[in-house]
């Protein structure tokens, strides 16, 4: 029984940092951060990796090993839910923030800026090093996200495989939206409009660029992790502080941020921002007391 309420969890935590991914702004690494579950994810991804080159050097022995040492069971579920997000949102989310943008922004805004005591409250040392760190990271996002977006045409499937190993490395790092980044080198439309066709080419050449990425970054941020935790953690957060930028509900098309709107329809805007936050308010106190009591 445990083990089946174990796996719905893990289910819906992969829905959920599937259907971040699928939004403009928002990261899946920063729902695997609110779920407590990020550090966890990394390794497992790094591992998974490493047992794939021993079976690629040939050495199938050590790769069943290898696979036996993982928490598969949780990688299923989570990879499930992660799967199934996009094909679910592929149509709804985009339309969405097309019929309604500032409504949209606004409510992902207040969604993520409840969440950033999280992963500040999992470092040991706030001294002046994790400040640094965080508001030079949060620099660099805030002016990254500010990017307008470019129209390259028709994409080949080599733009493809290139901009999902991108976007792929953006989507573990929390505040960098893998949307986000698809948007900016205007491939966002065209993959959606691609898995919303079932096209098995481009989508499959999407999928292989992203395993590509995903396994190479996920190492290298382990690595930080283990060697900087405090620092590296840091600039995670920073990161997400500074990607609010592409939240903000009022966006020029270039962009830059107006004014808000002070029409009729600001009163909605800003109550789904409220909602969005006292949701999110709520999640991150849910999780400093799991936190707690772990």
């Amino acid at each position: 029984m445990a083990r089946i309420r174990d796996g719905l969890v893990w289910l819906l935590q992969g829905i959920g940092i599937g259907v971040a991914n699928v939004i403009p702004g928002v990261s899946g690494g920063t729902m695997a951060l609110v779920f407590g579950i990020y550090e966890k994810l990394l390794g497992l991804i790094g591992d998974l990796v490493k047992a794939g080159l021993l079976l690629l050097r040939f050495d199938v022995r050590g790769f069943w090993t290898a696979v036996r040492q993982l928490d598969l069971v949780f990688l299923f579920w989570l990879a499930a839910g992660v799967v199934m997000a996009p094909v679910l949102g592929a149509k709804i989310i985009p339309h969405l923030l097309e019929a309604y943008p500032e409504e949209s922004r606004s409510l992902f805004f207040g969604l993520i800026l409840g969440t950033l005591p999280v992963p500040w409250l999992r470092i040991k040392r706030h001294d002046w090093g994790t400040i640094l760190s965080l508001v030079l990271a949060a620099t660099v996002s805030f002016v990254l996200v500010g990017i307008p977006p470019l129209d390259p045409g028709e994409p080949g499937l080599l733009a493809v495989f290139l901009s999902a190993a991108l976007a792929i490395c953006a989507m573990i790092l929390p505040g960098v939206s893998g949307a986000f980044v698809l948007l900016v080198l205007g491939m966002y439309a065209p993959i959606f409009e691609a898995i919303d066709a079932r096209d098995p080419v481009v989508v499959g050449t999407f999928i292989l660029g992203a395993g590509v990425g995903l396994g190479s970054f996920a190492i290298v941020l382990k690595w930080l992790l283990d060697r900087a935790h405090d620092l590296t953690m840091a600039a995670l957060v920073g990161l997400m502080a500074g990607s609010l930028r592409s939240l903000w509900p009022w966006l020029a098309e270039d962009r830059s941020l107006l004014a808000p709107d002070t029409g009729e329809g600001l009163g909605l805007v800003l109550l789904l921002g409220l909602g969005g936050l006292l949701i999110s308010a709520g999640m991150t106190a849910w999780e400093v007391r799991r936190s707690k009591q772990a």
